[in-house]
Formats: structure tokens, sequence, C-alpha cells
């Protein structure tokens, strides 16, 4: 689908994928419930969209914040820059406004910015390896490494002395390396390939990282709309009574990052089967001060208890994103060794 034809909620849930999962949470938890429902069942439908569309899409939001209200008095960039640090932090911000100046400024090979890393490593193939590193150094550097893995060992080695060494370059000489690659892209490179940035997973990722108040707004929104779907994106969440599914050995490296006083909390009214799972794997002397505690806790609210299960739940997520569990979901396949 191109931008022309997206509603504003569309392109709305197109810009929030494109901030990536934390920055999109962050984001959705500044909205009220309606909006939170339609972005998120929008995002759900984004299977594939055409690149060129998805930077219309960010040209179009850095346009609109740069509109007349944001020149008066205020500078261009300034505004924009202001504007995205309020609404996305300022680490995001800066990284956007780097790249959306550098495009408004014409960049020499940004006709490659959105292209596949597999493509342009086809496209370089042959090139002079002073050429590929002219080239890696006017992208991203996230886009370069990627183009840097498919390229021959020995070339690898080479292109990263000269990336290394160079210090600047003739704008003639970028701008004729420009030409010629861009005339051979049009045979090699397919831009307006459809994309993979929507979909349940990455819908699942961001629920993943909002808070417990955005992550039940969502859920319930769905659920409203659309039962099956909100089943799909629940089965592939991790949530705190799950964490009977995880092995003892994750749990001791969770509970190594979790506050005493924020367990006993999360503890509260859980199931036997959590409370034991738990308890399992903590020595004699922690069980027993844990149990005291949640002892000494009396009754509290049920809010405060879930916020205090949102941040085991959080601890569980980046354990897992770093790679050090692994959370065996309801119907995986079990390893064998």
């Amino acid at each position: 689908m191109s931008a022309a034809l997206m509603t504003g909620t569309q392109k709305a849930a197109l810009l929030l994928v494109q901030l990536g999962k934390e920055q999109a949470a962050r984001v959705m938890a500044q909205l009220d419930e309606s909006e939170i429902e339609e972005l998120t069942t929008e995002i759900a439908r984004l299977e594939r969209i055409d690149a060129s569309a998805a930077e219309s899409v960010i040209e179009e939001f850095y346009n609109a914040s740069m509109g007349p209200r944001g020149l008066v008095g205020r500078g261009g960039l300034t505004f924009a820059q202001q504007l995205l640090e309020a609404s996305v932090g300022r680490d995001r911000a800066a990284d956007m406004i780097e790249r959306l100046a550098s495009s408004l400024q014409g960049q020499p090979f940004e006709f490659l910015q959105y292209a596949d890393a597999r493509q342009i490593v086809g496209l370089l193939n042959g090139e002079h390896p002073q050429t590929i590193a002219v080239v890696m150094a006017h992208l991203r550097a996230e886009h370069a490494s990627q183009i840097m893995t498919g390229l021959p060992p020995d070339v690898q080695a080479e292109v990263a002395h000269r990336i290394a060494l160079m210090e600047r370059a003739s704008p003639d000489v970028v701008s004729v390396v420009a030409e010629t690659l861009q005339r051979k892209a049009s045979a090699v490179l397919t831009p307006t390939e459809a994309s993979a940035i929507g979909g349940v997973q990455p819908l699942v990722e961001i629920i993943n990282r909002a808070d417990p108040t955005t992550e039940k707004a969502i859920l319930e929104g769905l659920e409203q709309r659309d039962k099956d779907l909100a089943e799909e994106v629940r089965s592939r969440m991790f949530v705190f009574a799950d964490i009977t599914m995880l092995e003892d050995r994750a749990i001791q490296l969770v509970l190594r990052g979790v506050e005493m006083s924020s367990l006993a909390t999360a503890l509260k009214g859980a199931s036997d089967e959590v409370r034991d799972k738990i308890l399992a794997n903590l020595s004699e002397r922690a069980r027993e001060n844990l149990v005291e505690e949640i002892d000494l806790l009396g009754p509290v609210r049920m809010s405060v208890v879930e916020e205090a299960r949102a941040s085991v739940v959080q601890a569980i997520r980046q354990l897992e994103e770093t790679g050090q569990i692994v959370i065996r979901r309801e119907g995986e396949d079990e390893y064998v060794s």
C-alpha cells in the first residue's frame, strides 16, 4: 500500500513501528485508550508495506513538525528536534534528526539507504575496495555492518582499513561514484520491494515494553475488535504466571536482579504453583525472609501488585533479549540433549 492510500491511523501505526519497540511503547503510554486500540489494531494488520511508503510517512511526519507554527522564531531543525525529544527521547530524536537532515540535504547514496543489505552486496561485487569504503562511510552504521558481513573476508579487511584511514572525500568523486552506482542499481536493486515492518510479533514486542496500564488497555481493545487476534497476541506474550515455565537456573538468574520487597509484593495473591516455584529457587534463609515479608505486607492494592509483577516480568524479558535465559512458550517443542 502506498502512503497516499493510507489513513492517518495507518500512518501513525507505521511511524510507531519505525520508532522501535521501546520508544513506541513510551509514545503509546501518552495516548488515551481509544487511540491505543486503533493504533494496535493497525500495527497488527501491517504485514508488509513498500519501503518507499515507510520513508514517505517519516518525511510527512518530519514536514508536519516543521510546519509554519514551528518555524516562527524557533528555527526548523531546532524546533523539530525539540518536538521529537519530547515525543521519543533525546537519543532517538538525535538519530532521527541526523538521518532526516541528511536526507533533506540530498545524500549522495540516498538510493541505498532502504535497500536490502544482500542486494547492496551484489551491487558492490567487483567494485574497488576504495569505492566500497566510500559507500559504506555514507550509510547508517547498522546498515553498513550488515553489508560488511556479506563481503568476502579479504575484502572486509581491505574496506575496513580504507574506512579507518578516510578523513575526507572529494564531493566530486563521491558524486561520480554515486551516479555510477545508481545507474547500475536500476538493474540490481528493487527499492520498492515490500519490507516486513508490522504484524503480530512486532506488536507483541511493543506491548512487552509498555507499562501495565497501557498493556491492559491494548489487550482489552484488541479483545473487543478481534478476539482471535487478541488470543494470538496473548499466547506470544510472557506474563507473570508463566514463570512456572522457566527452568530453575533461569529463575535463579531472574531473582538476582529483583528486589526482595518487589518480589514479595508480586507474590501477594499469586497461585501456589507460582509461589512454590520461586521459593524453591531461594536459599533457606532467603526463603524464610521472603515469606515473612509477604506476611508483613498485609492487604495490598491490586494495582500495586500488578506493577510489582510487571517489574519481575520486565527483568525476565531483558534476560531473554540478552540471551541469558530461554523462555519456553506453550506449544513449543522441547530441546533434547
